[in-house]
Order: C-alpha cells, then structure tokens, then sequence
C-alpha cells in the first residue's frame, strides 16, 4: 500500500513538473498584418519585422534567450537576412537580444538616448539594470527623426519627448500604413511610465495624440505589449489617461498628497476593471500620475 501511495505521489510530481515547465515554453507568435509585415509575439515586447525583396527590418529584440526561437520564427516566414534592427526604446525586454542579431549582420540603431541609457547603470521600479555590453549596443543613433527607404516602403522612425522614457520612437511604414508605438502603447492596460529614465504622463500622452494625428481608421497601431489596436481604440485610450491626469491635477491643487492619491482609489475606480488587472496596477497609476505631475 505505502508502494502504491510513493508511486502515485511521483506521479502528482512528475505532471506537475511538466506542466509547470509547458507553462513556462515561450512561443513566438508571428501575426500578419500585410504581404510583407508581421508583428511577432513571445517573451517581451512585439517585434514588428518588415520584409523587402533583399532583406528584413527589425523592430525590436525582446530578450536574448529566445532569440534562437525568433530568429527561427522569422526563417518559417522569409530566408532573407535580417539588416536593419532599431531600437524603440532601451529597457532589456526590447534590446535584450541585440548581440543576438548584430552578430548575424545586422545593422542596429535607435534615438541617441537609448545608447546613453544602455551604457550606464540605471534603475527601473527599484531595480538596478547594470549596462550593456558593448556588443548589445545601437550603432547608429539619431536625434530627433530618421528615414528609411527600402523596396517602396517609405519608413519614418521618430524620437517622442519624454514619454514611456526619454529615447522613445514611432515606426511610421507611411506606405503600408501601419505604427509600431513600442511603449508609448500598452494596449488596454495602464501603461508604465518610467519617471526614473526620462518618462512622463503627458510626454505620453502627447506621443499617443502624435500617433492619432498621423492615423487614420484603416491605420493598425503596433502596441510594445499586447494586441494590435486601431486608432479609434487609441483615442479612447487618450481619453483615459487626459481624464486620470486631469482629476490628479486638481487634487494637488487641493492640497493632496502622494500618501491621500495612493489611498483615493475613486480617483481612477472607473477605469480599474478594463485597465488595471496586468502589469501596472491602479494604484501604481495613480501614484506615477501624481510624482510626473510633482516632477515638473
């Protein structure tokens, strides 16, 4: 009986194991959006790719212990080269598989700022990120736009001020009509501003407006994380963050403290249910809203 019982219990321990570890299976899930652009799903933010007649463009690296698996995901789509990498901004989950692709040729840039951040020790929500190594670094760095012009496709990458952080940019195919905000988008979520590297709560809300004056309704919008989204969808994203940041406004012009906005869960209660619920928290919105707001 006590032979049964021990061979049942490996049992309970064996499944568990492996359904702990199918959990954790990361799968690159390529989404297309046209003939020759995908936005492709895994570990990190969405990579946007682009595939013209002698090569791939890149947007964005995720981390680097799956790029085995994007690079794969990429060949199952096109055996073309990957040339061209950029950069939309520099946290480790968008640049992290940068050596990856550097050392298969391609050609890495990004807004200036994002080198600089790489290169130096930083701190996201209390973390320390220890720099880059040289290798994982953008080549090219640009200061404010820089254009790309490859197979007809005319691609516009444009540096946002101070918005997720403060080396942001937009991927403007101006032909396809397709936007790849990186971070200065998460998709029916609240967003995270990093306060610490350069990042402010209208900073982003002037990089969503700058993306809704370029859209039109036919335009699909390439969020960092999650689903790909119209410009209808955006605007009433716009719409909740100019609302949260207006009733933050007026409560410091009463007097409210940081402690009084991150108990007051009225402030933002409404949009609690569809925005909260993932990776920043109501309450957490609440309190970046009002140290951005304090910060200027």
């Amino acid at each position: 009986m006590i032979k049964i019982k021990r061979i049942l219990l490996l049992l309970i321990l064996l499944i568990s194991i492996k359904g702990i570890s199918q959990k954790k299976e990361i799968q690159i899930i390529p989404h297309k959006l046209t003939d020759n652009i995908y936005m492709l799903k895994g570990m990190g933010g969405n990579i946007g790719i682009f595939i013209s007649d002698k090569e791939v463009f890149m947007i964005d690296s995720q981390f680097k212990q799956v790029s085995s698996k994007i690079i794969a995901a990429i060949k199952k789509i096109t055996d073309k080269p990957i040339k061209f990498l950029v950069n939309t901004h520099w946290h480790g989950d968008h640049t992290g598989g940068n050596s990856s692709f550097k050392d298969k040729g391609a050609l890495i840039f990004s807004h200036e700022n994002v080198r600089k951040r790489m290169q130096k020790v930083q701190v996201v929500r209390g973390r320390t990120v220890q720099p880059s190594a040289e290798k994982q670094l953008p080549i090219v760095t640009f200061s404010r736009d820089m254009m790309l012009h490859l197979n007809g496709e005319d691609i516009l990458i444009s540096h946002v001020h101070n918005a997720h952080t403060d080396g942001d940019a937009h991927v403007y195919f101006m032909t396809s009509n397709i936007i790849h905000m990186g971070d200065t988008y998460f998709q029916g979520k609240f967003p995270f501003i990093d306060l610490d590297n350069g990042g402010s709560i209208d900073g982003y809300i002037a990089s969503a407006n700058k993306v809704l004056l370029l859209a039109d309704d036919k335009t699909k919008i390439i969020p960092g994380h999650r689903s790909i989204a119209t410009k209808n969808e955006l605007k009433t994203y716009v719409k909740m963050l100019t609302t949260v940041r207006d009733r933050i406004a007026k409560a410091i012009e009463e007097g409210k403290t940081l402690e009084d906005i991150s108990k007051d869960e009225a402030i933002i209660n409404d949009y609690k249910k569809e925005y909260g619920g993932w990776f920043i928290s109501a309450k957490e919105m609440r309190e970046t809203v009002y140290k951005s707001l304090i910060k200027q």
